[in-house]
């Protein structure tokens, strides 16, 4: 349904625990080279547990290559330095969210790429530098999700109503 791309990320359980939010919400998963692990390393595996084989996964080796797989969607650039909040944006199936690095966030070229719908932010306390990125990730494709009633989320059973 929605998308989420990291750019040059370089914690392997990061990038572990994304794959497992990818999954588990049917979203598509994009890393844009150079990562800073091999993905089969242990720590993304061991993060993202079984899931590997339930998420859908793509590596692109440069940004224009992202570009390309993912035109004509909308993408939203995720930023500490954005004055817009996640929350009002109206999110559509398809769009992209993109994530910098751990430690550097998006690159300026790439966050104001004419490919970029908008610049958002997570709201933070002041002082605050960042969130860790799979948390960061984890609350924008919920929100996005959740805009469109988890379309597609396994309905949990309830119970039978209390008698009397």
């Amino acid at each position: 349904m929605f998308r989420i791309a990291f750019h040059a990320p370089e914690i392997p359980p990061n990038t572990g625990s994304a794959i497992r939010l990818a999954a588990n919400t049917g979203a598509e998963l994009h890393l844009v080279e150079p990562l800073g692990f091999a993905l089969d390393e242990r720590h993304v595996r061991r993060a993202g547990l079984d899931y590997h084989e339930l998420a859908e996964l793509r590596v692109h080796r440069t940004i224009d290559d992202l570009w390309a797989a993912v035109a004509p969607a909308r993408v939203y650039a995720f930023t500490t330095g954005a004055d817009r909040d996640y929350s009002d944006v109206a999110y559509e199936p398809g769009d992209v969210l993109l994530f910098g690095s751990e430690s550097t966030g998006l690159p300026t070229d790439v966050a104001h790429a004419p490919q970029v719908s908008a610049r958002i932010r997570l709201p933070m306390v002041p002082g605050s530098r960042s969130l860790n990125l799979a948390n960061a990730a984890a609350v924008a494709v919920y929100e996005a999700w959740r805009q469109h009633a988890f379309a597609g989320a396994a309905t949990a059973a309830r119970p039978p109503a209390r008698r009397g």
